[in-house]
Order: C-alpha cells, then sequence, then structure tokens
C-alpha cells in the first residue's frame, strides 16, 4: 500500500475523494438533523436520504457518458457543476423552504452517482488489478472513517454557525477536488467515435451483470442489504429520539462510532480478500451488520454503541469487497455502465425502502424496523455464502459485450497510455 501511495497520480485521487466524502458527509447529516429541527418529523429527516438517493436512479445515462469521454476533464466538469449546485441550500430558512433541499438533494444524488461512475471507472485505470483490494480497503477506511470527524463536524457547525457554513464548505471541497483531479498527469486517449447512444449501449452494464454468475450473485445479495439499511435511515433517528431520549444532534455522536468501526474493519479488508476471496469478505460484513442491527434495537446506549460500531464494521468489508470483485471482473470499456447499473439496481429499492421506512416509522416501532433488517441482512449473508459461482463463460461474455458497437475495447486491452 505504501508503494501504492507513494505513486503521484493515486495519492491525488485517494485524497480527491477524501475531500470529496468530507464535505458531503458533513452537509448530509447536518442537513437531516436541520430538517428534523425545523420540522420535528423523523419522517421528513429521512426524505432527506430519499431525495439523495433518487436522484442516483440517473446513473446509466451518466455511465453511458463516463465511456464515451475522458475520465478526467468530465470529473473535472462534474466537480465544478456540484460547486454551484449546492449553494441555493443557503435560503434555507424555515420549514416553508425545507423543499430546496429535496429539490438540491435530488440533484446532488444524480450528480453523485455519474461522479461514482467515473471515479470508480478512473480508480480500475490507475490501480492494477492485484492490488485494487488494497486500495478499495483503504478507501473505505478513510471514507467511512470520516464518520469519526464530518457528522460531528457537521452537527457542531449547525448547532453553532447555523448551514450556511457548511453549505459553503461543501462547495469549496468540490473546487478543491477539480484542482486536485486536473492535477493528475494521467494521459488519456480520445474516445473512440462513437453512434449516437441506443438503448443497447445503455443497457450494457446491466446485460453484463446479468449474464456473469459471480456479479449477478453479489449484486441479489447487496440488493436485500441495501434495503436493510434504508430501512434504518428513518429508524436511527428514532434510536436517538426514542429509544435513548437524546437530541437530535446526538445522531453525531453515533455516526462517530460507526466511523470508529469503519476504520477498525477497513484496516483489515485488503488482507482479508487476499485470505478469504471477496465473497467471504463480504458475507463476515453483513453478519455484522445483522448483529449491529439487533444490538441498535435495544433502548440502552450501552447496546446500541457496540451495535452501530459493527454496522460501521460491516460497511468495508461490504463495500470494498463487491467494489473490488466488479472491477476485476469487468472490461474497462463497461467499467462505468457496469458501476451505474450497479448503482441502478441497488438505488430502486433503497429508494424504495428509505421512502417505505420514512412511512413506517410513524406507524411501526422502530425496534421492529431494526430487526427486520437484521433479518434481511442475515438472509443475504446466507444467499451468498450458499451460492457456487460459476466463471467459465465470464471472458467469452466480457469479450462479446465489449465488441459490439460502440461497447469499448475487450477486458485487458489497453484504453490508456501515460
Amino acid at each position: 500500500m505504501r508503494a501504492l501511495l507513494a505513486r503521484r497520480d493515486i495519492l491525488l485521487l485517494v485524497v480527491a475523494r477524501l475531500i470529496d466524502m468530507a464535505g458531503s458527509n458533513a452537509l448530509w447529516i447536518a442537513l437531516g438533523i436541520r430538517v428534523k429541527e425545523l420540522t420535528g418529523s423523523n419522517s421528513d429527516a429521512g426524505l432527506i436520504f430519499f431525495a439523495l438517493v433518487l436522484g442516483t436512479l440517473g446513473a446509466p445515462l451518466g455511465g453511458a457518458l463516463v465511456d464515451r469521454m475522458r475520465r478526467l476533464p468530465f470529473l473535472i466538469t462534474m466537480n465544478v457543476i456540484s460547486t454551484v449546485l449546492v449553494l441555493p441550500l443557503l435560503l434555507v430558512q424555515d420549514r416553508n423552504s425545507i423543499w430546496i433541499c429535496y429539490v438540491v438533494m435530488t440533484l446532488y444524488g444524480l450528480a453523485s452517482g455519474v461522479t461514482g461512475s467515473a471515479m470508480t471507472a478512473l480508480t480500475q485505470t490507475l490501480i492494477p488489478p492485484e492490488h485494487l483490494g488494497d486500495a478499495n480497503g483503504l478507501l473505505q477506511t478513510m471514507l467511512q472513517g470520516l464518520r469519526l470527524i464530518a457528522p460531528l463536524l457537521g452537527a457542531g457547525v449547525l448547532s453553532v454557525f447555523g448551514l450556511g457554513p457548511l453549505v459553503m464548505g461543501d462547495a469549496a471541497t468540490f473546487a478543491l477536488v477539480a484542482l486536485l483531479i486536473a492535477l493528475i498527469r494521467q494521459r488519456e486517449e480520445d474516445p473512440q467515435p462513437v453512434q449516437p447512444e441506443s438503448g443497447v449501449q445503455i443497457t450494457a452494464g446491466f446485460r453484463y451483470i446479468a449474464t456473469v454468475p459471480a456479479l449477478r450473485q453479489f449484486t441479489v445479495a447487496a440488493v436485500l442489504a441495501t434495503v436493510a439499511f434504508g430501512l434504518s435511515e428513518s429508524a436511527l433517528f428514532a434510536v436517538v429520539d426514542e429509544g435513548l431520549h437524546r437530541p437530535p444532534g446526538f445522531l453525531g455522536v453515533l455516526s462517530s462510532l460507526q466511523g470508529a468501526g469503519a476504520i477498525a474493519a477497513g484496516v483489515a479488508a485488503g488482507s482479508l480478500m487476499r485470505r478469504a476471496g471477496e465473497g467471504r469478505t463480504v458475507v463476515l460484513g453483513l453478519a455484522c451488520a445483522a448483529g449491529g442491527s439487533l444490538l441498535s434495537a435495544v433502548p440502552s446506549l450501552f447496546a446500541v454503541a457496540p451495535g452501530i460500531i459493527l454496522i460501521g464494521a460491516s460497511l468495508p468489508w461490504i463495500v470494498a469487497g463487491i467494489m473490488t470483485l466488479f472491477q476485476r471482473r469487468t472490461p474497462t470499456g463497461l467499467m462505468g455502465r457496469t458501476d451505474a447499473a450497479l448503482n441502478v439496481l441497488l438505488g430502486v429499492p433503497q429508494t424504495t425502502a428509505i421512502a417505505a421506512g420514512a412511512v413506517l416509522i410513524a406507524l411501526v416501532d422502530y425496534r421492529v424496523m431494526l430487526v427486520v433488517m437484521a433479518a434481511l441482512m442475515a438472509t443475504s449473508a446466507l444467499y451468498l455464502a450458499t451460492r457456487t459461482t460459476r466463471q467459465s463463460t465470464e471472458k467469452a461474455v466480457a469479450a462479446r459485450l465489449a465488441q459490439e458497437p460502440g461497447e469499448g475495447t475487450p477486458e485487458g486491452s489497453p484504453t490508456r497510455r501515460r
């Protein structure tokens, strides 16, 4: 890992992603708290996350753009756009203006989904395949570890100075990320001329996932886990309010505990994947999430705290395991669309789950929702653990899809020169 970080371009990419997530995490949590303060409603606060995920459903078109354009200029442009996108949040002053939060968060989610696919594709080309597990583990350690600082920072700044400084700070992080990406020296070939986008080209990522057994099985498991996490968004506000009888800002403390668990697990992610493989790593993460959900249902900080830590520990293993598998088994010319397809396949059920959670939290005891979350996580772990993965046709499928008109290059073909 030291050798990877010694490479200037990789270090710039890691720092850019770290700064991006620092600003975003501070803003998201603060915006949810602000809506809770303005409305007194757990449902309204949970809908902030619903709007964010809803925006990611436009990812397939963005993924097609990622595979058709040079990724460095594309990322610079998207970050400049995002710099301006967050500024309307400065107009949020009372409950009558919270609609601005939902509109901005929807567009924020769209931009985030497109940028995320471009970042994934750029990571795949910058980092050698044998080091992807270590790199993704490091990224998850750093990104999830921001929960130690960003939520407390966001909640603290919100309580003292209001929402304005957080909005301006997030805009500044987007501008800084654009600058860091501009400093990456990787030379990219001009994209090959292609015909206008067709449905076949845009859906290539979905078809690739469907025809590769390993990716299909991981996606099914991830969907179940995503539904569980979606239900928990509104439930966590209730854990703080009804379970622990603390003010809304205490959610920042729990988020920091989640970050502590993520750091501990993320440090071990690369080594765990080398020894156990991506599948067992994801299964272990799902099991941690199930156990953490059950503990969080107990109305005591002595149970909730370790439960939140376990949920935090689950995230690097689940995300890094799935991301590494997809990057290793997807041809470069399909990476943007495959990542975008995965985002949609996860985003639709997640959006539905968050919306359902925002409604159910007003009708059902939050502890019931956490038990359901644990059951979904356990089911996902069992499904993935008992499936056998057939890989004999993967290369043929990858080559066929990559060779279709406008589909890019086959796996292993050089698409970048330095």
